[in-house]
């Protein structure tokens, strides 16, 4: 597919890359500096290259959108027109000091994010993990034992697209049911970080869910 990076910072370039590496087309935008973005494509080592949003976006099946929750407004103006796009968040929505959820209980930042662009579908995914991560879990791709990565979304096709995306990342996908479960998956986000970066063990962490009986 051919998938745009709208913010390339740690996880739009880490998920870049790797979807890069695992066959799509990747265009990486929106970042501190161009160079950034060269060197992105340059170390991603497939079909990568460096754009605007816009030129992102353009031709896009799917843009990945990775910028913190107070620049996702300069960004969609960036890209310009997504109408009919899939648009795979995993920004969540951070107050400004990063110390907790600005939006949370009656609304999410996946359902924000969808009535700012009510003709593009949304879906929330690769938001309940660390970046550093990411890495580990592509490399122990082939193993028959994978992470579990929860997502949501009201549009079908959509989902299939971001359940795509989360397999050839590495991550068993599990469809946690319409875009309002976000409500629920962003806080969790908040969990696993504290986990990650407030632990003893370092952030490459990832949770897998198993079912028992029947």
């Amino acid at each position: 597919m051919r998938i745009g990076i709208l913010g390339s910072g740690l996880m739009g370039g880490k998920l870049g890359t790797i979807l890069a590496r695992a066959g799509h087309e990747v265009v990486f935008s929106y970042a501190r500096s161009e160079q950034k973005l060269k060197r992105l494509a340059r170390e991603a080592q497939g079909n990568a290259r460096a754009g605007t949003p816009g030129e992102a976006a353009r031709e896009a099946d799917a843009l990945l959108l990775a910028v913190h929750w107070s620049r996702v407004d300069d960004v969609l103006k960036q890209a310009g027109d997504v109408s009919g796009k899939t648009i795979v968040s995993c920004s969540l929505p951070m107050n400004a000091d990063d110390t907790g959820l600005a939006i949370a209980h009656t609304s999410s930042g996946a359902e924000v994010l969808a009535k700012k662009i009510p003709r593009a579908r949304v879906v929330s995914a690769f938001n309940t993990v660390p970046s550093e991560v990411l890495f580990g879990v592509f490399a122990a791709r082939r193993k028959a034992r994978k992470p579990s990565l929860v997502y949501c979304g009201d549009d079908a096709r959509s989902k299939e697209i971001a359940a795509k995306l989360i397999r050839d990342v590495g991550f068993e996908p599990v469809d946690a049911g319409p875009l309002r479960i976000a409500r629920y998956t962003e806080p969790f986000a908040l969990l696993i970080a504290q986990l990650a970066y407030e632990g003893t063990a370092g952030p490459e962490l990832a949770y897998r869910f198993e079912r028992f009986g029947k």
